[in-house]
């Protein structure tokens, strides 16, 4: 089956993009979604996240006995550092419990093998915030 927006109009970069990527994070494109997260410190102000790498989220699933079975390019490290500036310290205790988070949206048996990326554009979308394509090839 066909995604429903395939065809609809593509801001410039887009097709080249989905050429390269297809509907995954590349590395350019997660360190500047990443660079944009930010959380709230104890004062309530928002501040930066301290992102974690690809390798720092291998290692992270790796010693928490993780297997992702859907994790393509840097779709892993764009969830884990999502899940960090939005529920770690909060309804995810700790990176124990993160680690299981980013299976259980990547994994989702129900949910498609591109929701990282859906999930991030749809946030764009949602916000008007339009995406420099070209800039993460």
């Amino acid at each position: 089956m066909d995604r429903l927006d395939l065809y609809d109009n593509m801001p410039s970069g887009m097709r080249e993009y989905l050429s390269a990527y297809g509907w995954h994070f590349s590395k350019k494109l997660c360190e500047y979604a990443v660079s944009k997260m930010k959380k709230k410190d104890a004062s309530g102000n928002e501040k930066a996240i301290d992102a974690y790498s690809r390798e720092q989220v291998q290692q992270l699933l790796k010693q928490h006995g993780v297997t992702l079975e859907n994790d393509v390019a840097y779709d892993a490290c764009y969830v884990a550092n999502m899940c960090k500036a939005d529920y770690l310290g909060s309804s995810i205790p700790n990176e124990q419990y993160l680690a299981k988070f980013v299976k259980d949206f990547l994994d989702d048996p129900d949910g498609a093998k591109t929701k990282a990326l859906d999930h991030y554009f749809a946030d764009c979308l949602a916000k008007g915030k339009p995406l420099m394509w070209e800039d993460y090839l």
